[in-house]
């Protein structure tokens, strides 16, 4: 039985479980908001964390932070010189150095940090020599992120890289289909983010874009946000701070734009998704039990996994361990 379109069902398990599990249920969620294929739900709540931290991007961009070729494809090497903290986020890319890469994991880098490790993966295949005029000793820019499912399940959950080079060539191959045209790159067509700003790509998003992107004005409340495509819950990113997710917003929106890209079936009728729906995706991954691990010695990264979704939780034990990021995925 459906009411408003809405599975009855559903919505009662999704009580269930948020009144079990008050996590979801201490979210305000707002929405929908659609262009075509790509739904989007804002997840409103308090500042848990009064710490600033800038993102990779605005650091890279302001010269805070160095990001280091090490001649490792799995490993690089990254500076902080300034003297604010800085959040980087699992799936973040850096362009550049002997080949693009993504960041695997989580860091909160802290100021004056010296030189720390930090897991990468290889996003473009092939190249190990310098690009056009691109430093090949540092990556200078982070401004796209993984923009597939199946790729940051690739970097988080398998950690294999053979696998990271499979899933860039099916999100490649996927846009190219889509779009009825190579979306690769002349300049470089095994590299992900070189194919995310390719002009056809970026032509193919300005809807979703121009449609989506000014949602969040006006809402300093709003911590994060949801997303469906062709009517599946996909992921969810919440944020320990409205200045955290307002900092990462685009760049958000952009990958989850050439998601919905990559997947647009012309014709094709699909309810957007419901607030229900994001509900239970949260209350379900919630429900598992937490698996913990220490990335560094200031930021630990908790893992929940049931049947249907995944949820990763930082957190930052320089701030009592609260929590800085949430990301749920559905399997």
């Amino acid at each position: 039985m459906k009411v408003c379109g809405i599975s009855v069902l559903a919505v009662a398990a999704a009580l269930k479980l948020s009144a079990q599990y008050p996590g979801a249920a201490a979210y305000k969620i707002t929405g929908p908001f659609i262009h075509d294929n790509l739904t989007v739900f804002l997840i409103h709540g308090p500042n848990k964390t009064a710490k600033s931290l800038l993102t990779l991007e605005e650091a890279l961009d302001e010269r805070k932070v160095i990001v280091y070729e090490t001649r490792d494809v799995n490993e690089l090497a990254i500076e902080n010189v300034s003297n604010e903290d800085v959040f980087i986020e699992s799936g973040d890319i850096v362009k550049g150095g002997a080949q693009d890469r993504t960041l695997k994991d989580d860091l909160i880098l802290p100021f004056k940090s010296g030189k720390v490790s930090i897991g990468s993966f290889c996003v473009e295949h092939g190249r190990w020599t310098q690009r056009g005029s691109e430093a090949v000793g540092t990556f200078d820019s982070a401004n796209q992120a993984l923009a597939t499912k199946q790729l940051k399940m690739a970097v988080k959950m398998k950690a294999n890289q053979q696998e990271v080079w499979n899933q860039v060539a099916a999100a490649q191959a996927s846009l190219s289909s889509a779009m009825n045209m190579s979306a690769r790159s002349a300049a470089a067509p095994t590299s992900l983010p070189m194919t995310m700003e390719a002009p056809a790509v970026r032509m193919s998003i300005d809807g979703y874009i121009q449609e989506l992107a000014g949602v969040v004005n006006g809402k300093d409340d709003v911590i994060g946000y949801a997303f469906v495509i062709n009517g599946k819950v996909n992921s969810a990113d919440i944020y320990g701070s409205h200045q955290l997710f307002a900092g990462l917003w685009m760049k958000l929106l952009r990958a989850s734009a050439v998601e919905a890209v990559s997947e647009y079936q012309p014709g094709t009728k699909f309810s957007p998704g419901t607030v229900a729906d994001v509900r239970a995706m949260l209350a379900d991954a919630d429900s598992a039990k937490p698996a913990m691990r220490d990335l560094t010695a200031r930021t630990q990264l908790v893992t929940k996994e049931t049947a249907r979704n995944v949820m990763f939780e930082t957190r930052d034990r320089a701030q009592n361990g609260a929590w800085i990021h949430k990301n749920y995925m559905t399997r």
